[in-house]
């Protein structure tokens, strides 16, 4: 391509424009009343350390089989709330009060109040607009470095 306006970006540009969301899967094994930590951790698509630190919070609280810790599907519940509540950026202090209320009756899906809802919304959103905004300064640096290459190729195929 001899035209600089008509470069074709490379597959790593073309990338960076698409988003890859991948839905959650759920927390649960057909029959499996009690898992391992490992097994949680394998189920929930988190690391050890996460459930470690999930407990560490008193956010998880697991039966203990000796030196194992050992969830129920109470414990199992608790981590979806958690990972949904982190998902949708919410903070532990906020996905602590989500799990009292759950524990206190509350059986909403996600333990929020239309107000927390709306506000959590706007958040994102302006969240969202920063990131769109970064990624277009980024994206238009790596160009420029892009085309300063071929630039400089260019110029180095047009000298005998």
């Amino acid at each position: 391509m001899s035209d600089a306006t008509n470069i074709e970006l490379p597959e790593e540009i073309q990338r960076l424009n698409r988003v890859n969301l991948k839905p959650q899967p759920p927390l649960e094994r057909e029959g499996a009343e009690r898992a391992t930590i490992g097994e949680l951790a394998r189920e929930a698509g988190v690391t050890l350390r996460a459930l470690r630190f999930y407990q560490s919070k008193g956010l998880l609280t697991p039966a203990r089989d000796g030196r194992a810790r050992v969830y129920a599907r109470a414990d199992r519940d608790r981590l979806a709330i958690i990972l949904q509540g982190k998902r949708l950026g919410f903070t532990l202090c906020e996905i602590r009060g989500m799990l009292a209320a759950r524990a206190r009756g509350c059986d909403k899906s996600l333990p929020i109040n239309r107000k927390t809802c709306v506000e959590q919304i706007k958040l994102l959103e302006r969240q969202r607009r920063d990131i769109e905004l970064a990624l277009s300064e980024l994206r238009a640096i790596y160009t420029g470095m892009f085309k300063a290459i071929l630039s400089v190729q260019r110029a180095a195929s047009d000298q005998p």
